[in-house]
């Protein structure tokens, strides 16, 4: 098999990264006419179209078989980075700016415990790249090869990953106390969900209508929803009044035990499983963030 140049390897993964060729040849300090002429060599060698030029920018599948290799030889550095601190700890670290150890996890998680998990891992200088998003869609991050690993509500391993359960996330309904008085006296139940808004995360977020749905028994939910992408956003806008909220309970436990907050359904919780999808790769690094993670989650988390 043909060895590809790591110069553009990286500038394929700049590309897509920064979701563009102005962008990606700032990050690697090159002209713009230097990133397109290493897509297109490395398309030369490869013998297919790696990038489709639309908007955004995606890679094609070959582009995305090359992109996994090209995060798989970041992880290989960040180890052999890892072995050489180890034998000389007062060396300088060599990895680049560019070489980051990406993952995706779910915003909840990165609102409430995983940030504990990995605060030892960034102090030592592992050049780690954190992408949000939703907990049902963060394996697509992986299975696209965009990252190394990812937390999320996907049991079954991806092909060629291996899969660790965390625990359990317990998520409740809550309001602000005096709104909770004037628009749900009675808490909520089946009959009143549709007089209040929702907060939700973005449109992919169905945690509110899978709340009531399993509550209740019902089949089908119809809410209206306030958007507002940020997990501590969500409970700030709850606290202001703008409506109900279906959220960590973790996220939401100390308004809840000072009064600000009121659970609308006491008695009532949702456990969303959560998992560690990682690749399926002999790695210090790798088993280092398994290890942090589940420790983390062992501690904050319930058990599945």
């Amino acid at each position: 098999m043909s060895a590809y140049d790591p110069a553009a390897l990286e500038c394929l993964a700049a590309i897509v990264e920064e979701g563009g060729f102005e962008r990606a040849a700032q990050r690697l300090n090159v002209t713009q006419s230097a990133v397109s002429q290493r897509l297109r060599a490395l398309e030369a060698q490869v013998g297919s179209v790696l990038i489709v030029r639309t908007r955004p920018l995606r890679p094609t599948n070959a582009g995305q078989l090359l992109l996994k290799h090209t995060k798989q030889l970041r992880l290989l550095r960040a180890d052999l980075e890892r072995d050489l601190q180890e034998l000389a700890p007062s060396a300088p670290g060599g990895t680049r700016e560019d070489e980051r150890i990406a993952i995706a996890i779910n915003a909840d998680s990165i609102a409430t415990w995983a940030l504990d998990a990995l605060g030892d891992l960034v102090r030592q200088r592992l050049p780690l790249e954190i992408i949000a998003d939703d907990q049902d869609f963060t394996q697509e991050w992986l299975r696209s090869g965009q990252v190394l690993g990812c937390v999320t509500t996907l049991a079954q391993a991806l092909r060629g990953c291996k899969v660790v359960p965390l625990g359990a996330m317990r998520y409740v309904a809550v309001a602000e106390r005096s709104y909770a008085a004037q628009h749900l006296p009675q808490g909520l139940t089946a009959h009143n969900f549709r007089s209040v808004p929702f907060l939700s995360f973005n449109r992919k977020d169905d945690m509110a209508s899978e709340f009531i749905a399993r509550g209740f028994g019902l089949k089908r939910v119809a809410l209206h929803h306030v958007y507002v992408p940020s997990s501590e956003g969500q409970v700030r806008a709850v606290l202001a009044g703008w409506g109900a909220g279906v959220v960590p309970e973790l996220l939401a436990r100390a308004a809840l035990a000072d009064g600000r907050l009121v659970d609308l359904a006491p008695g009532r919780w949702l456990p969303i499983q959560l998992y560690w999808h990682c690749w399926n790769l002999e790695s210090a690094v790798l088993d280092a963030l398994t290890a942090a993670l589940k420790a983390a989650a062992r501690g904050a988390l319930e058990e599945g």
